[in-house]
């Protein structure tokens, strides 16, 4: 019998899971969100159009392919009917959409309170997206949330003005301006009638066309240094964006998943606070964020540039269990003389090779790197992985013997076609 496939991000996001997700998909049945909301963003271009994705899975653009929001998922209705209004003019007709009836629900007092939070933290922020992300898990674990079901349900009007009252009063105590209860409850529930007919026990629908034989292919939002439980506390996303995060977030159990395929930039980006040791800023760097448009899909934020850190891959391999590598954005490395990876840190005065636990720890530390030489070859041309350049396969297979893990993917270009794929992921 077939089994899942997941796509991970292995550094802090960014790193292309789109491109890997919308490639794989092409010979999926469903393309999988299991976590996360839409301050992910997911750039894919094909046939010479770029689409911007949050929320709606990678899969989305083939309406022979069904495409599922997981119950892991925190789900905006209003950034949803926006995502699928912009889609629908683009002429998609978006009916191959399933959202699961255990999502929870972001509102606007999530927002509001989002900022707030992050308001009250002052130098301590966390750099987040303010969608209302955090605030929303938070509600989910403290079993006092609203979830997709509640939200499309007859009895959703009392269930949500019990909370809004609630949840002003935290608005007002924090200095915030409280959200028009009557208002609101009009747009939501004008919103739920265009969010229903998508809903479903997604659940019991997985697990059904898995036995079936369907091939199906879950994408992660952000990366796994973001995962709550094992990135870079506190400066993480709230959710479980690592390979394990798959069950919890979609039901289908982990026996089912075979290959979990880790997506790799080929330099590392950061966007918001927190530690960052290959970080460096010069006139390479420079060039790298133009290059490659390092801007945030949905905040636009400039990315923060770094080498590629061995460190973190490895622990990224370890956490995520992968079984092989999609090495992203090759191709913006081109012209750059000398090219390094960090292989350990110094941590006061000791060499480490491992991530530390703490990040104030983890702030001192000091990358240690090897060089490799660079290449100045055109490699967006060449149509498979032997036609790279000598020191281009060189810099790919020495990502793979510091990870130890198999490459399957190595992308050189932003389109579609500009993919090498070494692995069957579906066999």
């Amino acid at each position: 019998m077939t089994k899942a496939v997941v796509v991970v991000g292995t550094q802090w996001g960014d790193e292309g899971k789109g491109k890997v997700t919308d490639y794989l998909s092409q010979n999926a049945d469903i393309v999988v969100r299991y976590q996360g909301g839409d301050n992910a963003g997911h750039s894919i271009e094909f046939d010479g159009n770029r689409y911007a994705l949050h929320i709606i899975p990678s899969g989305i653009f083939d309406k022979k392919r069904m495409n599922v929001l997981g119950n892991g998922v925190v789900f905006n209705p209003k950034s949803f009917v926006k995502e699928i209004k912009e889609l629908r003019e683009k002429g998609f007709e978006i009916t191959n959409l399933y959202i699961s009836n255990r999502a929870h629900v972001i509102f606007d007092y999530n927002l509001v309170l989002d900022g707030l939070y992050e308001e009250e933290l002052g130098k301590n922020k966390i750099g987040t997206t303010k969608k209302g992300i955090g605030p929303t898990y938070t509600d989910k674990v403290a079993r006092r949330g609203i979830r997709v079901a509640d939200f499309v349900s007859s009895d959703f009007e009392t269930i949500y003005r019990d909370k809004l009252e609630l949840k002003n009063k935290e608005i007002l105590r924090l200095g915030g301006e409280a959200i028009d209860v009557e208002k609101s409850v009009k747009e939501y529930k004008e919103l739920a009638d265009i969010v229903r007919p998508f809903v479903i026990d997604t659940i019991y629908y997985l697990n059904s066309e898995y036995q079936k034989g369907k091939k199906i292919l879950f994408e992660g939002a952000q990366g796994a240094l973001l995962d709550v439980d094992f990135g870079t506390y506190p400066f993480v996303t709230s959710s479980n964006t690592t390979g394990s995060g798959v069950s919890n977030g979609s039901g289908i159990g982990p026996t089912k998943i075979g290959e979990i395929v880790g997506v790799v930039k080929a330099y590392s980006t950061r966007v918001g606070s927190g530690a960052f040791p290959t970080e460096f800023e010069d006139e390479i760097s420079h060039y790298i964020r133009e290059t490659a448009h390092e801007y945030g899909v949905t905040t636009k934020r400039p990315r923060r540039i770094g080498w590629l850190d061995g460190v973190i891959l490895r622990y990224s391999c370890m956490i995520n269990g992968l079984t092989s590598l999609s090495i992203m954005l090759l191709d913006i490395l081109t012209g750059i003389k000398e090219l390094k990876i960090c292989t350990s840190y110094n941590l006061d005065g000791k060499e480490i090779f491992e991530l530390p636990a703490r990040s104030s720890e983890w702030e001192r530390c000091q990358p240690n790197y090897i060089t490799l030489p660079g290449w100045s070859e055109d490699i967006t041309k060449c149509q498979s992985f032997d036609e790279l350049p000598l020191n281009a396969k060189n810099y790919v297979k020495k990502i793979s013997e510091i990870c130890g893990v198999e490459v399957g993917i190595v992308s050189v270009g932003a389109d579609r076609k500009s993919t090498f794929v070494l692995k069957d992921y579906f066999k």
